[in-house]
């Protein structure tokens, strides 16, 4: 599996890094048949409160997965997104067992 995370107009500091790599390895243990997964932090607004948005595209074979939020914090937008597609993965896993 191939993780790249894209800052865009921002560095982002290794810990952020690490923490959404650490997120996404727990992912990859229940849904091992992921092969890339792109992540992109932005800010937007930055005058607003919600203004951190993460976005994760996570392909598997024969199809990609999407989930994007904006909250306080990339750390809390990367776990919604990352609870988003979990979500998505099981339901897509249970569809596929029942062929």
């Amino acid at each position: 599996m191939n993780i790249n995370i894209q800052a865009v107009n921002f560095n982002a500091t290794e810990r952020l890094q690490e923490y959404i790599n650490k997120k996404i390895n727990k992912l990859y243990k229940v849904h091992d048949d992921m092969l890339n997964v792109d992540v992109y932090l932005k800010v937007v607004k930055p005058e607003t409160a919600l203004n951190k948005e993460v976005q994760i595209k996570i392909a598997v074979p024969n199809i990609e997965f999407f989930a994007s939020k904006i909250c306080d914090s990339f750390e809390e937008a990367a776990d919604l997104s990352i609870d988003a597609l979990d979500k998505q993965l099981k339901k897509h896993k249970e569809k596929n067992m029942g062929k």
